[in-house]
């Protein structure tokens, strides 16, 4: 409704984002409200409780609430605290919105409020999820008919399209209930068990990585055998078994390690045990799509987005510690100029969960090799040219910049190749025979073809990366003596030279142009105006700065040249920017003065 106050205290900033259904979505940025909100403590039930309501159920349905949170009516008095700006003027929320930090907890004590007969008896509600549980189906359909008595009474409203009704297996809560009793969602620990198998030594080290068994390779030749076949299989039933995936505990907070690459997202969600971190479930995603030209710092704030969503189950309702690498994330939530995917984000978040961000160095972040797989790098280092890896490898020993690089953790190795951390492009060194040898081969041999400096940029960037590479390639094609020779020019052709009218009468016309470079004199001067008359070829040399403005200069022609040689009818003078400034243009034609650039 609009709001009807004339001084509006409150007043959340909005946008519209895209649903993949084609519908818009309204997000509201109730950051700052959320800052000043007293926590509503009500307790959001705990999973292993929930889980153990299931024993002896073989028939199960589950109901999803059309906009569930929207079926709450704000309180009278709190309702101008949810005011939102438009260019039509703010409006407020007679329901409860999405976005507010005490939405989760109020929801829920309403649903254990309105199902308390049947809870514990035949129903089991996590927020917006309503499971409903019998013993066989004919109790099942009763349990049902009670259910939606109490909705309709209570006049909440369900959506079927979500709703799935008499199943013998569902998905609730990150786990698959039947009749067999509960199991874990295969999905949880998907990301290790189909870990593509080490090709080589960093694969390897990636993987062995989450047992801390890595060190013990360094320096050892690469030589795969089937024995380190059945280790590398012995080691995928470690990672998702018992004794390292722990179960999870509702007591204990939670921790969560996000990272993103180029390619992929990566997390791990774990407890703080007495002896340490210890993981409960390992997720990956690689990205497809849009999602791969993120800018990286949305690729790292949709890595931990990607591992709320998909671990919502445990997290909701309960203290959470984000770890990322990228150290911008921490003001995620201060952040003041957001996009609109950002603010669909950041709603989601501070709508359903408690957590804080903290900043932790890649290089002590285990979701890194969750990201980071290198089977989905684009450049097979075995595959060069041996002249050129040794090109490579004597570049990496005389650039000074790469000791700095491995020490500030930028960079990972590869055969002796290096590659900007979280990437599959290799850096190269800054050596000059490498980078001229590397241009000539994308530019240069018949098959390259000449192309000009973007496309040139784009087939080198595929592979290659190195400081201010965009600059030298300009400055290599720019020089190419056959594209100069060969390629028509698409600069706009210059007009026929005309002379210069010759002047009838002194300072008629006369000419301007700088003298700079100067060394600085005792009153501070560091170049001169020079001003010539082209009847006479007198000249005047004024000092002057270069720092000095259109009005300064102009204050200085007409002190030395209009006031004692009058004013000209034609100026002559460069494209500098003093002679080209609207200022200038504008000052000449109310003096009766022609400008000739």
């Amino acid at each position: 409704m609009p709001a009807p106050r004339l001084i509006q205290p409150y007043g959340a900033l909005v946008l519209f984002t895209p649903k993949p259904d084609g519908s818009l979505r309204m997000c509201i940025d109730y950051r700052a409200l959320n800052k000043q909100t007293i926590k509503n403590k009500y307790p959001i039930p705990q999973i292993d409780d929930l889980l153990d309501q299931f024993r002896g159920a073989t028939v199960f349905s589950k109901i999803d609430l059309q906009s569930g949170y929207w079926q709450i009516r704000m309180a009278d008095d709190s309702v101008y605290k949810t005011a939102f700006r438009t260019r039509y003027g703010s409006y407020e929320y007679l329901v409860m919105p999405f976005g507010l930090t005490n939405a989760p907890a109020t929801f829920q004590a309403e649903m254990n409020h309105i199902l308390c007969p049947l809870l514990d008896e035949c129903v089991v509600v996590y927020l917006d999820d309503i499971l409903v549980y019998s013993h066989e189906m004919q109790q099942h359909v009763e349990h049902l008919r009670r259910v939606f008595e109490i909705l309709r009474r209570e006049r909440f409203y369900v959506k079927l399209s979500k709703s799935d009704f008499a199943l013998e297996k569902v998905q609730f809560l990150g786990h698959i209930v039947s009749a067999q009793g509960v199991h874990v969602d295969p999905k949880k620990i998907e990301a290790v068990r189909t870990w593509k198998t080490p090709e080589n030594v960093k694969e390897l080290q990636q993987f062995l990585g989450f047992a801390d068994y890595y060190n013990r390779f360094k320096n050892t030749p690469y030589n795969w055998e089937p024995r380190h076949q059945e280790a590398v299989e012995q080691l995928k039933q470690a990672l998702t078994s018992a004794p390292v995936l722990i179960l999870p505990d509702p007591e204990r907070d939670y921790v969560i390690e996000a990272d993103a690459s180029d390619q992929a997202v990566g997390a791990v969600l774990m407890h703080d045990q007495e002896n340490g971190l210890q993981p409960i479930a390992y997720l990956s995603k690689k990205l497809h799509g849009a999602e791969l030209n993120y800018p990286i710092h949305d690729k790292e704030a949709f890595a931990i987005i990607i591992a709320f969503k998909t671990l919502r189950c445990y997290l909701e309702g309960r203290k959470t510690t984000v770890y990322t690498d990228h150290c911008s994330l921490k003001y995620l939530k201060t952040q003041p100029s957001l996009s609109r995917r950002q603010v669909r984000w950041i709603d989601f978040l501070e709508t359903h969960f408690h957590y804080n961000i903290v900043y932790k160095p890649g290089h002590k972040n285990k979701a890194d090799a969750l990201s980071r797989p290198a089977h989905v790098a684009a450049i097979q280092v075995e595959g060069m040219n041996p002249l050129l890896k040794g090109l490579f490898t004597h570049g990496y020993t005389i650039d000074p910049e790469i000791p700095l690089a491995e020490k500030r953790h930028l960079l990972q190795w590869d055969n002796d190749i290096a590659y900007r951390k979280g990437s599959t492009k290799i850096l190269v060194p800054n050596y000059p025979p490498l980078r001229q040898l590397l241009l000539e081969e994308y530019h240069d041999v018949l098959y390259a073809g000449h192309f000009g400096s973007n496309k040139t940029l784009t087939g080198i960037a595929k592979h290659y990366y190195w400081p201010r590479m965009a600059d030298d390639i300009q400055k290599f094609v720019t020089s190419c003596t056959t594209c100069q020779r060969m390629k028509s020019s698409k600069q706009k052709k210059a007009g026929l030279l005309q002379p210069l009218p010759v002047p009838e009468q002194p300072w008629q016309v006369v000419s301007l142009d700088f003298i700079t470079g100067l060394p600085t004199t005792i009153c501070g001067h560091d170049a001169i105006l020079v001003v010539i008359d082209k009847f006479s070829k007198m000249g005047h040399f004024i000092p002057t700065h270069t720092t000095a403005r259109t009005e300064g200069t102009a204050q200085l022609f007409v002190r030395y040249i209009i006031s004692q040689d009058g004013i000209p009818t034609t100026l002559i003078s460069d494209r500098d920017p003093k002679f080209t400034s609207k200022f200038w243009k504008e000052l000449m034609p109310l003096l009766g003065t022609k400008l000739a650039i």
